[in-house]
């Protein structure tokens, strides 16, 4: 009687798992192919992703040791998404370049230099450790997310600062202003590099969104490449982000609204994303894309970009890969995609957390034409 108890408990086990493991798996799958506002809870499978292949991974080892036909099931599932499986990590031989047409380029979310992260005009540490990591790597093009600074007189120097630090480079900048504090918050290209061309990507303005992409056409050489700055819609749950937009009225942090605010950003972030790829097409010259991009490779947004373009990191960088340093474990959000026309090289990620983000690092060339 017990062994037919046991019998049942398993069969009933082995269903329920082998059914969720594939209900949640071809959710997952559908999440970098379906827009967020057709079905608004698959992005959060796509979310999801790493611990559902984990789970499924388990459940099919169990199922062989036990010689259910599930493992052959779920373990098909499992291989036929082969290709979403390998945009989450990487392992490269680094390719040495040539120096000469190299461009470095570093892409960081400063988070507003930890501005409400210490009592104003205290000794402000974590700025003064982010701009001198910035300096003492001094690459080619900068371009920054979520930079700060605060018209004059302020005793929080940022923007003056690394325009004396980087003398002679050229600059492209956007901000929201807000007057209360004069403070300023957006995005910024620095390059050493002259720029011939600016401009910026607009967004829906009826969204009042304080993210924004820019580029700017910088000449290498005999070579001009067009790099796009992106901060794609921000999910805003830290403190930081609540003093940010003082306007929402909303500080809080719990469950709900950790759910709300991620619901509600992916449909914006896609129909961003749609806008830049749309614009990128038009470039008369090869194109960087670097930024914040708030979403995982397992997202609507990530495809829009990797459909047209090549994702750095898969060519050149090795691990996992996660830039997110922040509260949440959202892994791989920043990201270097570029036209086919370039080679990447030395993709490198930030050791040390200074801010929410890791700053990435990258080498780009033009491909030799035969």
């Amino acid at each position: 009687m017990a062994d037919k108890r046991g019998f049942k408990s398993w069969r009933f086990i082995k269903n329920f798992f082998g059914i969720t493991s594939l209900v949640c798996l071809l959710f997952a799958y559908l999440s970098p192919v379906v827009h967020p506002e057709t079905l608004w809870f698959i992005p959060f499978f796509g979310l999801a992703y790493p611990i559902i292949i984990l789970a499924v991974l388990v459940y099919t080892i169990i199922a062989a040791l036990k010689k259910s036909r599930w493992a052959l099931i779920t373990g098909a599932l499992f291989l036929a998404g082969l290709n979403f499986h390998l945009r989450l990590f990487s392992f490269n031989n680094q390719e040495s370049f040539s120096s000469e047409g190299t461009i470095r380029v570093m892409s960081y979310n400063v988070h507003l230099f930890d501005r409400y992260g210490e009592p104003f005009g205290a000794s402000p540490t974590k700025r003064q450790e982010i701009i001198g990591f910035i300096h003492s790597n001094y690459p080619d093009v900068m371009c920054f997310q979520e930079f700060y600074h605060q018209d004059h007189p302020t005793q929080f120097p940022t923007r003056d600062t690394l325009i004396n630090l980087f003398s002679g480079y050229s600059r492209h900048e956007k901000y929201v202003h807000k007057p209360t504090g004069r403070q300023n918050f957006g995005v910024v290209i620095l390059s050493k590099f002259p720029m011939i061309e600016k401009g910026n990507v607009l967004f829906d303005e009826s969204l009042n969104t304080d993210n924004y992409c820019i580029y700017a056409d910088i000449v290498n050489g005999y070579d001009t490449t067009r790099i796009y700055n992106v901060h794609l819609q921000s999910v805003k749950l830290g403190a930081a982000h609540a003093l940010f937009n003082e306007e929402d009225g909303e500080s809080g942090n719990g469950l709900w609204n950790v759910f709300t605010k991620l619901r509600d950003a992916y449909p914006i972030r896609a129909d961003q994303a749609k806008r830049i790829v749309e614009h990128i097409k038009n470039s008369p010259y090869p194109v960087i894309v670097c930024g914040d991009f708030n979403d995982t490779p397992m997202s609507y947004t990530y495809s829009q970009f990797s459909s047209y373009l090549e994702d750095a990191f898969l060519g050149s960088g090795s691990g996992l890969g996660s830039t997110y340093a922040g509260n949440l474990p959202a892994g791989r959000i920043d990201y270097f995609f570029h036209s086919e026309e370039l080679k990447s090289t030395d993709f490198s990620i930030q050791e040390k957390a200074l801010s929410d983000h890791y700053a990435i690092f990258c080498s780009f060339q033009r491909k030799n034409e035969d």
